[in-house]
């Protein structure tokens, strides 16, 4: 996992890469916020949908709901990144709708557009 840090406003935001999936489970995703809590001192994390277990996306699994909320709970913004239109499923694209109509979780296309939209928030 590497971690760069993009400072904005008097802020940072953590922007995560890696070649393997990241998050799997809820613990993974615990895991993997602490982590980037303690080596980047950040509290807003931009991380491409590609470090996610597409299990994620199905949310039948309520893996999404699980996880995003551990996000929540622990008042860490988050935007994934990546071209979310190769999902078909409606409620999946309603719960994206609802993430980003919201002030913690987004779902944008682009690296950009999610760092200027965290650099906003507080």
């Amino acid at each position: 996992m590497d971690i760069a840090k993009v400072e904005v406003g008097g802020g940072n935001i953590a922007v995560v890469s890696s070649s393997e999936i990241l998050i799997e489970d809820v613990q993974s995703a615990l895991d993997f916020m602490a982590t980037v809590q303690y080596e980047a001192c950040c509290d807003r994390i931009i991380i491409n949908k590609s470090l996610l277990s597409e299990s994620f996306f199905d949310l039948k699994t309520r893996l999404a709901g699980e996880i995003l909320q551990k996000f929540s709970n622990y008042r860490v913004k988050v935007a994934i990144v990546g071209d979310f239109s190769v999902y078909s499923s409606q409620s999946l694209q309603d719960f994206i709708y609802e993430c980003n109509s919201g002030n913690a979780i987004f779902f944008l296309p682009t690296e950009q557009q999610a760092i200027e939209k965290l650099s906003m928030l507080k």
